[in-house]
């Protein structure tokens, strides 16, 4: 029975050793030695600053920046989730009309126009940092009146998006989408060569 006790105690401090210490020490060292910027959480950085995660979305209010997709946690990861709502929950059908006719109204678009999916609906970590390409290029001519900036460089703009798409995950996987953030920094350096022309 004593011998039993020992060894039991043996085991226990052996699996304790290896998946609380040995384990963890040498996942983080790989991580950090191969992997550091996403084992740190992929923070960007701007002017030497954390201004956010690439994984993480983010509430863009203002009219300048392109919008992020709708979150029902209001952007915070530590919660992480979504409403739960189902097809026929009034409160959603509310949600999704709301969110329609916001997002045409504040982008100068038709009503002939379909809304990309995303725009609609929030995801179900409530954080999704992507939106489509499509959802993106909807929102130019609204940016571009906001920044007073001449609809003949919608062109640029357009290019910009393409330029930092993301394609679906081994080629089949979703939609070709924008992490937001990184698209707003790139808008951000754009406008301000744009300046420096007029």
């Amino acid at each position: 029975m004593f011998k039993a006790i020992i060894q039991s105690f043996k085991i226990f401090l052996f699996i304790t050793l290896l998946t609380g210490i040995i384990y963890p020490f040498i996942v983080t060292l790989i991580g950090q030695t191969i992997f550091p910027y996403q084992s740190n959480g992929s923070i960007i950085f701007k002017n030497g600053n954390a201004i956010g995660s690439e994984l993480i979305g983010q509430n863009f209010q203002s009219t300048l920046y392109f919008s992020a997709r709708p979150s029902t946690i209001n952007y915070n990861p530590f919660p992480s989730g979504a409403s739960n709502f189902g097809v026929t929950n009034k409160f959603l059908h509310q949600q999704v009309n709301t969110r329609k006719y916001n997002f045409k109204n504040d982008n100068y678009l038709s009503d002939s126009i379909i809304i990309p999916s995303e725009m609609l609906f929030a995801s179900a970590s409530g954080v999704d940092p992507h939106i489509s390409v499509q959802a993106a290029k909807l929102q130019v001519k609204r940016i571009l009146k906001s920044r007073n900036i001449n609809a003949g460089y919608s062109k640029l703009v357009y290019h910009l998006i393409d330029s930092i798409k993301e394609y679906p995950q081994f080629g089949v996987l979703g939609n070709q989408v924008v992490n937001v953030l990184s698209l707003n920094l790139k808008l951000d350096e754009l406008s301000e060569q744009w300046k420096t022309l007029n």
